[in-house]
């Protein structure tokens, strides 16, 4: 339930009630109930002014109704203000009189001071008001305004709540105050023991409520005659394109004309029936695109219907709506290779996709089966496949642009190679050999596969384990050497003979993966013949 927004000043009274009330309970001195007086003769000339002010807007309903021709539906709407009108003068005049009789129960006005005689009084104003039994006049006064309240309120559209005007110590702004004053009533909380100035300004500040009210239905019904000019005081520029995205060769075209609105008036701005928040006559309308079924273009269209209501200077209210349409582009993602890329079992296969559709909105995350997706940041993602196959979802902001499969392969053996003395023991080598005694120092290397070290170079690097090498004679084994990858082999060569041969035998070949972690490889048995001259 909508209710009313109160103005600056009518906020400023409130707060003034309040701590009236506040220091009620209070032993309140001369000087205090001095200020009380001067509060209450505040309060008064306030009203006054808002007096003025309802009463020009009655004048004004007035001039517009005669303007339109006193067509019966605006005499009536002049006739309900001028009820309205009457209603809140009477009701005024019930609390000036017994404001009237107030003064009188502290011995009237001082002609040399201006001031209450006895402004300390307050078991009259009790009687006056609370009485006994609750017979006080305080009470009618409740039900009075009770019932200004409620015959205001028929005026108002529907949904408009007016507060109460006859809060005791339920008000929930007193719920601190403790039960000395939470369980008073109304009358009993602002005229039981409080002294005239008091009760006064109490009473003043009711009167500033009900002038208040009576504005706030003043207003709107003048709204509905006119009586309140719609001004679009405030210009914008409108600009329009026929499209926001275009390529090279094409034409740019806009339409651009000038927009405005009325800051005196609020229009009820809504999409689909949805209401959006309005700000300087405008609301902003956003969506997330989300994806559908595409026609063979990739394209999709989508629509949805504005509609803006706002009331017309003869109080009827104008609702104005406007199907939109717009197209959704399926985005593309790719991955920046020209073929599908392989991914390597249980290595870090680094994979950059862009979107050219999204551009900077591109801020991709990942999911799927079959591997975990590690995201990098820019479109990166490093895949670790765990099963033979993997299918990687591609979303943005949760929604799925592309889905891609890929194959999953072994990682390829490492290519053994043998050297003496840094001379590789290729095929030719092995046919003619080399000098019994020349030959000092034999290694073995892991070579990695050149395709996966060029695509997996954190996965690529090998390590050979240990070797043996043994000196053959005919068939007999003379002596033989082991190590690491490395192993001088100087007690062989010192046995050699022309004739002999070295057997040499790879006993083991590791792998350093992406995270660090060393796992063996099986490469099977490896061996080279070296013939010796």
């Amino acid at each position: 339930m909508a209710g009313v927004k109160e103005s600056p000043r009518q906020k400023m009274i409130n707060m003034m009630y309040l701590v009236l009330t506040a220091m009620l309970a209070l032993q309140i001195s001369n000087a205090i109930l001095q200020k009380f007086e001067l509060l209450n003769n505040s309060l008064e000339q306030a009203n006054s002014s808002a007096n003025d002010s309802n009463a020009k807007t009655i004048l004004a309903m007035r001039e517009a109704v005669d303007k339109a021709g006193n067509k019966p539906e605006y005499v009536k709407l002049f006739k309900d203000a001028e009820g309205v009108r009457k209603q809140t003068s009477d009701l005024i005049t019930h609390v000036e009189g017994l404001k009237s009789e107030i003064r009188n129960a502290g011995g009237g006005i001082d002609p040399e001071t201006g001031m209450i005689k006895n402004a300390a009084e307050e078991e009259k104003v009790a009687i006056l008001m609370v009485g006994d039994s609750k017979s006080g006049k305080g009470y009618d006064l409740k039900t009075k305004l009770e019932q200004y309240v409620a015959d205001l309120q028929k005026y108002m559209p529907k949904g408009t709540e007016f507060g109460t005007l006859t809060y005791g110590g339920e008000n929930p702004q007193l719920q601190n105050a403790g039960p000395s004053i939470t369980n008073k009533d109304f009358a009993e909380l602002n005229f039981s023991q409080t002294p005239v100035p008091a009760a006064l300004a109490t009473l003043s500040q009711k009167q500033s409520e009900i002038r208040r009210l009576e504005g706030e239905v003043l207003d709107y019904l003048a709204q509905q005659v006119g009586a309140k000019e719609i001004k679009f005081d405030k210009i914008f520029a409108v600009v329009i394109p026929n499209a926001r995205s275009i390529v090279a060769g094409q034409t740019y075209k806009a339409d651009i004309a000038i927009g405005a609105y009325s800051t005196a008036i609020r229009p009820s701005i809504s999409v689909n029936g949805q209401a959006l928040s309005v700000t300087n006559g405008k609301a902003t309308y956003e969506v997330r695109a989300q994806g559908g079924q595409y026609d063979k273009s990739g394209k999709m269209v989508r629509s949805y219907t504005a509609s803006v209501s706002f009331p017309k200077p003869d109080g009827t209210r104008e609702t104005v709506t406007q199907e939109e349409k717009y197209t959704i582009l399926k985005p593309s993602v790719q991955i920046s290779s020209a073929t599908m890329p392989p991914l390597y079992l249980a290595c870090a296969n680094n994979l950059q996709l862009t979107s050219p559709g999204l551009g900077e909105l591109f801020k991709p995350t990942f999911g799927g089966s079959g591997a975990d997706f590690i995201p990098g940041g820019s479109g990166k993602v490093t895949v670790v496949p765990n099963s033979r196959s993997v299918s990687m979802n591609v979303l943005n902001e949760g929604v799925t642009l592309e889905t891609f499969p890929f194959t999953v392969r072994k990682v390829p053996k490492p290519d053994i190679k043998v050297f003496a003395n840094n001379q590789e023991v290729s095929d030719n080598v092995e046919k003619r050999g080399l000098g019994a005694s020349s030959v000092r120092v034999i290694k073995a290397s892991a070579i990695s596969d050149a395709d996966f070290k060029a695509t997996n170079p954190e996965d690529a690097t090998y390590r050979i384990t240990g070797i043996s090498v043994s000196l053959a004679r005919g068939t007999r084994r003379v002596d033989f050497v082991e190590g690491g990858a490395s192993v001088n082999i100087g007690k062989l060569a010192q046995q050699a003979e022309a004739g002999d041969r070295y057997l040499i035998e790879v006993k083991g070949v590791q792998r350093k993966n992406f995270r660090g972690a060393i796992e063996d490889i099986e490469v099977g048995f490896f061996s080279k013949t070296l013939p010796l001259n």
